[in-house]
């Protein structure tokens, strides 16, 4: 659930950008419309593997802790169960996710003029693309930064999706609760719509913070690396912009978190439904 869009990573990464309008207008003049969609193939391409994977284990987590808690996979989860669920997907997300993010970042960021390089150090010069594609993206830094580059930004994304999901699926879980009428078995889809919007809404505001922190190491050693690690990241934001950078593109965030985060919501709530029905039908 959690992939940047350009305007958010130019706004958290990116220089000479005043706010979420100013970059709009400035990625459209520079660019045109192709420029809102850089980067995009290869999130796009695993997106859906991505969101079932994570929702997946959350269910199954929650599943396998009320069969051990309980005997009963069915019965509804606890709070703290929820939590462990969250956690576990939170992982699970950063295992896969990392190296989609790492590349898609290094796709929007590449054009992007480096003030502070060296130009004479490098022999690419600033503002002309140095990866030719997402598969060519991969390859050079794998080749040049190994495993270690592939997941560069891993801990901030980790301190990011942990209670990014807990503030995800359980607003979600209580929303959808309380929106749903008393006498319903399930909630129906504009509950769940809702329910989902909110808590994607909710998860990203909390996000944010470790987001910029995350798409800035990200982004960092297309030209130069300037970032040592996660708490260097952290402190050299603040010393040079203050606390204010730290929710760069919230806006954004929450915006786009909204209708993405109920169809998500939704696609999972309507599928479960015909899975159980299916199994329903075969084991009347």
């Amino acid at each position: 659930a959690f992939h940047e869009c350009i305007l958010q990573t130019r706004l958290q990464a990116g220089q000479g950008y005043g706010n979420t309008l100013n970059c709009v207008l400035t990625v459209y003049r520079n660019e045109s419309v192709a420029g809102f969609f850089k980067g995009m193939s290869f999130p796009l391409a695993s997106i859906a593997v991505y969101s079932s994977v994570v929702f997946g284990v959350f269910s199954n987590t929650q599943r396998l802790l009320s069969q051990l808690r309980h005997g009963d996979p069915s019965r509804t989860p606890e709070l703290a169960d929820m939590a462990l669920a969250s956690t576990v997907a939170g992982f699970v997300s950063v295992a896969i996710g990392t190296p989609v993010d790492l590349v898609k970042i290094r796709l929007q960021m590449q054009t992007q003029p480096y003030i502070e390089a060296n130009i004479k150090l490098k022999p690419t010069v600033p503002g002309f693309p140095v990866y030719q594609g997402p598969i060519h993206c991969f390859r050079t830094v794998l080749q040049k930064e190994g495993i270690a580059g592939i997941y560069r930004g891993a801990g901030a994304m980790l301190l990011r999706d942990v209670p990014g999901y807990c503030f995800y699926f359980i607003p979600y879980t209580f929303f959808c609760g309380w929106i749903t009428p008393d006498g319903c078995i399930s909630p129906n889809p504009s509950s769940i719509w809702l329910a989902g919007g909110v808590a994607g809404a909710i998860s990203w505001a909390i996000a944010t913070p470790m987001d910029v922190v995350k798409t800035r190491l990200q982004a960092d050693g297309v030209y130069l690396n300037k970032y040592k690690g996660t708490l260097d990241c952290i402190l050299q934001s603040y010393q040079n912009e203050g606390l204010k950078v730290f929710f760069r593109g919230i806006t954004v965030n929450t915006v786009r978190g909204f209708p993405v985060s109920s169809a998500m919501f939704l696609g999972y709530e309507l599928s479960l439904k015909a899975m159980k029905r299916d199994q329903t039908e075969t084991n009347p």
